[in-house]
């Protein structure tokens, strides 16, 4: 079992670096999928304070929330600049493009 607060520590001591192509994508874009950061699911639903206090020690200083589309994919987004259904549509989206692109390449 993982340690939550080992969890938001780790988090704390990362250095800034380790997010810096998520923060310009956040910057040009104003959404960035979890690919992009080193945090996954468990990140997001126990240390979003933690991870939303990394990305402003990288130089990102606007407002930032999370969106999961059942538990397959989540995306760090601009709330100023998205809705959240809009990104949850997005989210959808991708994944099932995702999960077309395995079918046909099982299919092949």
């Amino acid at each position: 079992m993982i340690n939550i607060q080992q969890l938001k520590t780790t988090v704390n001591h990362m250095p800034p670096e380790t997010v810096l192509e998520a923060v310009l994508d956040l910057r040009l874009d104003g959404l960035v999928m979890e690919n992009k950061t080193p945090f996954g699911k468990l990140h997001f639903n126990t240390c979003f304070a933690e991870i939303e206090a990394l990305f402003q020690r990288a130089g990102y200083h606007q407002r930032l929330d999370v969106m999961g589309f059942q538990g397959q994919a989540y995306a760090l987004f601009d709330p100023a600049r998205w809705e959240a259904v809009d990104v949850l549509r997005w989210l959808e989206g991708h994944t099932t493009a995702l999960a077309a692109g395995r079918q046909q390449s099982v299919v092949l």
